[in-house]
């Protein structure tokens, strides 16, 4: 009978399962599911011989309702498996989510703390050259105030004694040892580094914190303007040593709605890759740096575009579809995790409605187009 054959093939397969889970306690999730998908697939065989082998004229109604109940157990098994993988599916796809918001966090903070080395160069080149220019007023103050120790000796005399000629001499002598002109002259040189290297380091630690300032996941509206210049100013420890980088903004552009944090991020992942398209192009002796530009442009009535061009070698052909895949990256490994451009477009295009796309030419050089609308759509999620 082919429901006492199906029961016997059943518990076998049952029986060969319990013993290899006993067998195999330290088996991972995926044999466990491919022993009981070859114990699955033995049960449909067998069902499958018996169907083919038996003698249709001769079947009885009793043996066609036992194989009916049969193939709808299988069924029923069948479903039941299905659904317990589809919801072992969606757990695994909810995991990947979460991880995706991890990794996109922590490439965040993995380029913050990056460009954090950068900044403390940065703060640290004119923070030396003020305290040197500070040691050499405090000495240029020493040798000054013996110039007018001097200075005071001739007076108390001229006013004792009347005579001038020797205690003059005296002065003049001083102020030669002293290099009083020299000192009068560097001195308001010396005060303005000073003052150059303070306000460099005010601006570079401004830009730190306006940069890292978070938006609190609502839309605002935003001064690229304004953005662009202090993303630059973080990042110049990225470009600064392999490329010259201009702004170029067109006159009475509105501000734009968008997650400024967010916004700043992209930018700083274009600039940071244009320079690393400049610096595999640069050749010591004959090409030093390249040139990167930063431009904002109208792009008609709603819109704003933001353009990064370096003048690298281009994006090759063959790579271009990929560009934007996540963890795809040509870089060496521990210098890239592919995910910078992947990221760039999930936030230009499904957080703010927005356009990401580049222009290239071999040997000439890339532009990346951040096209953002003006107003935040109505149906865009403001949110992260």
């Amino acid at each position: 009978m082919v429901g006492e054959s199906l029961g016997t093939v059943e518990d076998g397969a049952a029986d060969d399962a319990m013993e290899a889970v006993s067998a195999g306690a330290g088996a991972t999730a995926v044999a466990e599911l491919e022993r009981k998908l070859a114990a699955r697939d033995k049960v449909i065989a067998v069902l499958k011989k018996r169907v083919m082998s038996r003698d249709d004229t001769a079947a009885s109604p009793l043996a066609i309702l036992q194989q009916n109940i049969a193939l709808g157990k299988i069924v029923a098994m069948k479903t039941r498996e299905l659904s317990e993988e589809r919801h072992e599916l969606e757990h695994a796809l909810g995991e990947l989510g979460r991880a995706q918001a991890m990794l996109l966090q922590a490439q965040k903070m993995e380029s913050i703390g990056h460009l954090a080395a950068g900044v403390a160069h940065e703060i640290n080149t004119p923070t030396q050259y003020v305290r040197d220019n500070v040691a050499f007023v405090q000495k240029g103050m020493t040798l000054l105030e013996e110039v007018l120790g001097k200075a005071f000796d001739v007076i108390t005399a001229a006013r004792a004694q009347g005579g001038l000629d020797e205690p003059l001499a005296e002065f003049d002598a001083a102020t030669r040892r002293a290099k009083f002109d020299y000192v009068r002259k560097q001195m308001p040189e010396a005060l303005e580094q000073s003052l150059e290297g303070l306000d460099r380091i005010s601006k570079i630690v401004g830009a730190m914190k306006e940069f890292s300032h978070p938006s609190a996941g609502e839309k605002e509206p935003v001064d690229l303007r304004a953005l662009v210049n202090t993303t630059v100013t973080v990042a110049r420890n990225e470009w600064k040593y392999v490329s010259v980088l201009e702004t170029d903004f067109e006159e009475g552009l509105p501000q734009v709605a968008c997650l400024r944090d967010e916004i700043g991020q992209v930018l700083l992942n274009l600039v940071v890759n244009a320079a690393h398209a400049i610096t595999e192009t640069l050749v010591p002796g004959e090409r030093e740096k390249g040139r990167i530009v930063v431009s904002l442009r109208r792009a008609g009535q709603n819109a704003v575009d933001l353009r990064v061009s370096d003048d690298g070698a281009g994006i090759p052909e063959a790579i271009r579809t990929k560009v934007f895949d996540p963890f795809f990256t040509t870089k060496g490994v521990g210098k890239g995790t592919g995910q910078g451009l992947a990221i760039a477009y999930t936030t230009v295009v499904e957080k703010h409605k927005g356009k990401i796309f580049f222009e290239t030419q071999a040997g000439a050089g890339t532009t990346f187009v951040v096209r953002l609308p003006i107003a935040a759509p109505a149906t865009a999620t403001t949110g992260n």
